[in-house]
């Protein structure tokens, strides 16, 4: 197994949390989080419990920030891991 190196994969876990929870806040704008939510509860046969608050701009940018954060940390973490976890060749 080769290695990799941690900055690219917490670079690509925290695109891809980061842009999970930016679609989110723009359900939320756009009204359709709640039917969404809903949908996925049901999915797994349980009721949904939750009830979607109202779209607020600040509280939609503090969780695409410290989701992106923690999806960097997360993936940094995991990818020294991963090389301490393997031998192959080194990263170039």
């Amino acid at each position: 197994m080769n290695r990799i190196r941690p900055h690219s994969s917490g670079l690509a876990f925290a695109g891809f949390i980061g842009l999970w929870h930016t679609l989110w806040a723009f359900l939320v704008w756009m009204g359709a989080a709640q039917w969404l939510i809903n949908f996925i509860f049901r999915l797994h046969m349980l009721t949904p419990p939750y009830k979607v608050n109202t779209f607020s701009f600040g509280m939609a940018a503090a969780l695409v920030l410290v989701t992106t954060l923690t999806g960097y940390v997360s993936g940094y973490v995991i990818g020294a891991i991963w090389n301490r976890c393997v031998s192959g060749t080194s990263v170039t």
